[in-house]
């Protein structure tokens, strides 16, 4: 399975912000949308990500509240990235190592989608689950042995 796959069933939803925008906007952003991740996007080209990780890290060096700082005082301006024909089990390797919930798909320089954590479990789940039935469907039509002539 491909991260193309993934993103088809995820749909096409993406939230961006610029480095500019208030941090207190994209963290609000990121609750009203109940999204853990905003990709950041100047002048059209993928320059960090800012996560609940950046937010809550900020949250606790400004001693419970959110400063009048921008996005680009805390995101990750060097994000892992994947492609669409990156596989999953590359993914779920990147993941693991890197303690990445969030992968940027990018095509040469164009954004594709993002995906997550629960995105790649989701997928690697469904396509066990569908296995699983097509090999209990085999099993259950294996044609009967004849039974040996005495």
């Amino acid at each position: 399975m491909k991260v193309s796959e993934i993103l088809q069933v995820k749909g096409e939803i993406l939230y961006t912000v610029t480095p500019d925008m208030p941090l207190v906007q994209a963290a609000a952003t990121m609750a009203e949308k109940d999204i853990g991740s905003l990709v950041v996007m100047e002048y059209g080209d993928l320059v960090g990500m800012l996560t609940f990780r950046e937010v809550i890290k900020e949250l606790h060096a400004q001693g419970g509240t959110l400063s009048n700082g921008t996005v680009r005082k805390v995101m990750d301006d060097s994000p892992i990235t994947v492609t669409p024909d990156t596989e999953v089990n590359e993914v779920r390797r990147i993941m693991l190592e890197k303690h990445a919930r969030y992968l940027p798909v990018m095509n040469a320089r164009t954004l594709l989608g993002v995906i997550s954590f629960y995105d790649v479990a989701k997928a690697v789940l469904e396509a066990q689950s569908f296995e699983n039935r097509m090999l209990k469907a085999y099993i259950r039509d294996w044609p009967a042995e004849q039974a040996a002539e005495d």
